[in-house]
């Protein structure tokens, strides 16, 4: 299967719900939301809302993350997030359920600001409310806002997508994953789905 990373320049009326056209917001009224329960991005001005977590996917998303961190912190390579939020511009927000950032990117943040840029992984751990269409427009903000590898978890099949920044081709993982990020590190995806 191959992927390409072309974007796609979409207009207002593309976002149609079947309950009218999505109103487009600025990061600016994006921020400004009132607190709510669940993940919210904002995607080409687009506000996402996707309902809280079920116990599945938080237990993947957190195996995940606490085999990436113990890589990380022993060979100083960064910090590794769950449910962190990236702005990657003014109609760009996204909070990948896992992610990996490097030290020098780190230590360039406002610690009283945002994270700018996407993160060196993003980690889409898939649930129900995902749409194809969602999933596609993120991996091309992920790679536009620098990402050099994006792994789309799908906990019901048991298997990984891992794109790769400049590749056209995406592999498919079932057994094990390595990557290019973390020499040396096989995760087994048994101990990630069990």
């Amino acid at each position: 299967m191959t992927y390409s990373l072309t974007r796609v320049a979409l207009r207002p009326a593309d976002y149609n719900t079947g309950m009218g056209v999505t109103t487009l917001l600025t990061f600016e009224e994006f921020e400004a939301l009132p607190d709510e329960p669940g993940k919210r991005e904002l995607l080409d001005g687009q506000l996402i809302v996707r309902p809280p977590p079920k116990l599945r996917h938080i237990e993947i998303q957190h195996r995940i993350r606490r085999l990436l961190e113990r890589y990380v912190e022993s060979n100083q390579l960064g910090i590794v997030y769950t449910d962190a939020g990236y702005k990657l511009d003014k109609r760009h927000w996204l909070q990948p359920d896992v992610s990996f950032v490097r030290t020098a990117q780190r230590k360039s943040a406002d610690p009283d600001g945002y994270l700018e840029g996407a993160p060196a992984l993003a980690v889409e751990v898939i649930s129900d409310s995902n749409t194809a269409e969602a999933v596609d427009r993120k991996l091309n903000e992920y790679f536009r806002g620098g990402a050099e590898e994006v792994w789309v978890v799908y906990p019901k099949t048991r298997r990984v997508w891992q794109y790769r920044r400049g590749e056209r081709t995406a592999l498919l993982h079932t057994d094990r994953l390595s990557s290019s990020l973390f020499p040396d590190l096989q995760l087994e995806l048994a101990v990630v789905f069990d």
